[in-house]
């Protein structure tokens, strides 16, 4: 495999008529060129107001969980969410804590240490749930749909359980007593790339539409505001709620009793940063909710700990971004998922005290250090074992150290993936005789079809699988590992073409000399972009004056481009560049001694 081999840069294509349209319709020139090479046909694909979001009514059994969700408040039954230990489960099970308690539900949270009890609503997790709690209804979050022995065990001791998930079910699903999922079987719901935190907070304002229709609230729900907030079907989250982090049940009731309905909108900043963090791609509905979730955390209306994650990583919530989410905060509140007990990082997101939230907060970044240490050794090992090996042939990359750290296999096979661009999947070892492992994929191969391939063709060889296009886990034998590396092999080759092996950059073509501003990039950095909607990156050639070596790792450069000169940085990259290059690279502002300037964050350079 030649993982050094320069890769195709490929420019994005706009039709000219669209851009033209989007001009037409107030879009700014570069944007609309941008926005066109993505899909975009019409400014109001564009909008990220309330009226534009996906209304419930077509998710499958929505109503119907929000009528059992009722009738449980009613009759004072207690209700625990299973939560998944992820960040995207973790904001999930904060929305269902926060919206449940404001609305008066006995409710707590139990969220599986995946060192203990692996992933999902296992038989342990539902025994471990009946016996701490008594509850008599088990929400999942964020998991379940392949849950068939959970939801057995719970049906066998007298436990309800409603699921609520977004990864892809198998050809049967789980006897629960009721399942949202848009990617179940004949949801007709239009967006089937909901996190599990946008699956729940539908589920929140279909239960509180529900209640509405029941009378609960009193009195009536007051005046819409002019912030956008409570624009209908989505009108006002208040402050209620008891949000004291404790994990147990409230009393319940007394919140909500007599009170306005809950403005379900607070709640956005978490829904922002699960689905940010969950990697879904960023379709019209999820951008949306991204985007009300980011306009909140700028005006400094977040959860405290939210509040507080931004503080220990030293940004600027007033200032965030898509990117401030998915590398600053997410990765934080994940180290307690991956390293110890996702528990910490609910309660960081559940109180609703400052001073708590901060020394939780504090907490997470120390874990999250530790995390990168790990990480850091592990990539290195993994480096000199493919390296070292012969995978000149091969398709895929499945990766095996007894001393691995189970917590951090998905992000070594996510880094393996891109240097290699090969569906990768590094295992750590789990309960005894047992692997783990956590894969990462490439856009032409459906990682979760792929296993579910082997698993056909292999019975017994994959003892449990879930997951994404993009990601997913898996459990083996230990025995079993090179069986299943050769019987992965064979299945991507049959998936796979010599095309989808080949490393594309995608690019929007060239930036003029007066498009890198400040003002221009500042433009660019205003949309919501991530997976699935890219953020812009260009294409052009530079002369190299300078170039020095920063905090032992980077490569900071002076470029000059048309006469204009730049500043620019490759992160995590020490080999010198050539005179000149054809560079590929994201423009960012850089802010120094109160000076803002542009950068260009430079990804893949060549010889020019």
């Amino acid at each position: 495999m030649p993982p050094d081999a320069a890769p195709a840069i490929t420019t994005r294509r706009a039709r000219p008529d669209v851009v033209e349209h989007l001009v037409s319709e107030g879009v700014q020139p570069l944007l609309a060129r941008i926005f066109a090479a993505r899909g975009i046909t019409s400014a109001r694909h564009l909008a990220t107001d309330f009226e534009q979001l996906m209304v419930p009514d077509s998710m499958l059994n929505l109503r119907a969980m929000a009528g059992l969700l009722a009738n449980a408040i009613a009759s004072h039954r207690k209700l625990l969410i299973v939560a998944d230990y992820d960040a995207d489960g973790a904001t999930a099970c904060a929305v269902g804590m926060r919206a449940l308690r404001a609305f008066g539900a006995a409710v707590g949270y139990l969220v599986p240490n995946r060192f203990e009890y692996g992933y999902g609503l296992s038989p342990e997790i539902v025994r471990l749930a009946h016996a701490q709690s008594r509850a008599d209804i088990l929400i999942t979050v964020d998991n379940g749909i392949a849950s068939f022995e959970g939801v057995a065990e719970a049906n066998r001791l007298g436990m309800e359980v409603l699921i609520t998930d977004h990864h892809l079910p198998a050809e049967r699903l789980p006897e629960a007593a009721c399942i949202i999922n848009p990617n179940q079987p004949g949801c007709a719901f239009p967006s089937k790339h909901l996190a599990g935190v946008g699956v729940m907070f539908y589920l929140m304002l279909a239960l509180r539409a529900e209640l509405r229709e029941r009378g609960a609230f009193n009195p009536p729900t007051p005046p819409l505001s002019k912030g956008g907030d409570t624009n209908p079907p989505y009108p006002p989250l208040s402050k209620g709620g008891d949000a004291n982090a404790s994990g147990g049940f409230s009393k319940g009731g007394a919140r909500s009793a007599g009170g306005f309905e809950p403005n379900l909108a607070e709640l956005l900043p978490l829904v922002a940063l699960g689905t940010v963090a969950d990697v879904v791609p960023l379709d019209h509905n999820n951008r949306i909710l991204v985007q009300q979730g980011l306009n909140r955390i700028r005006a400094g209306r977040m959860q405290p700990g939210i509040a507080a994650m931004f503080q220990v990583a030293a940004r600027d919530p007033l200032r965030a971004t898509t990117r401030d989410l998915g590398f600053t905060v997410a990765p934080r509140l994940n180290a307690a998922g991956r390293l110890t007990d996702m528990a910490l990082g609910i309660e960081c997101l559940i109180t609703d005290d400052a001073e708590r939230a901060r020394a939780i907060a504090g907490d997470l970044d120390r874990l999250n250090r530790e995390r990168r240490a790990i990480q850091s050794n592990m990539h290195d090992e993994a480096m000199a074992v493919v390296e070292g090996r012969h995978f000149d042939d091969s398709c895929t990359l499945s990766l095996f150290d007894p001393a691995w750290h189970q917590g951090v296999v998905g992000i070594v096979a996510g880094r393996i993936k891109d240097r290699f661009h090969r569906p990768a999947i590094a295992f750590a070892r789990g309960n005894p005789g047992e692997i783990r492992g956590s894969g990462r994929s490439i856009p032409g191969l459906h990682l979760r079809d792929a296993l579910d391939r082997v698993a056909v063709l292999h019975p017994g060889l994959i003892l449990k699988f879930g997951g994404h296009a993009a990601a997913a886990g898996l459990t083996l034998r230990e025995s079993d590992f090179e069986r299943f590396r050769e019987a992965f092999e064979e299945a991507a080759q049959s998936l796979l073409t010599p095309a989808d092996l080949e490393r594309v950059i995608e690019t929007d073509g060239a930036l003029a000399p007066g498009e890198l501003t400040a003002d221009a990039v500042a433009l660019l950095s205003a949309p919501v972009w991530g997976h699935g909607f890219p953020a812009p990156r260009f294409c052009n050639e530079f002369e190299v004056t300078a170039q020095r070596v920063v905090a032992e790792k980077h490569l900071k450069l002076t470029l000059t481009h048309g006469g204009q000169r730049i500043e620019a940085i490759r992160f995590n990259f020490l080999e010198s560049a050539p005179r000149r290059i054809r560079a590929v690279y994201q423009p960012a502002l850089n802010e120094y001694n109160g000076r803002t300037s542009v950068q260009l964050n430079i990804e893949h350079w060549e010889a020019a």
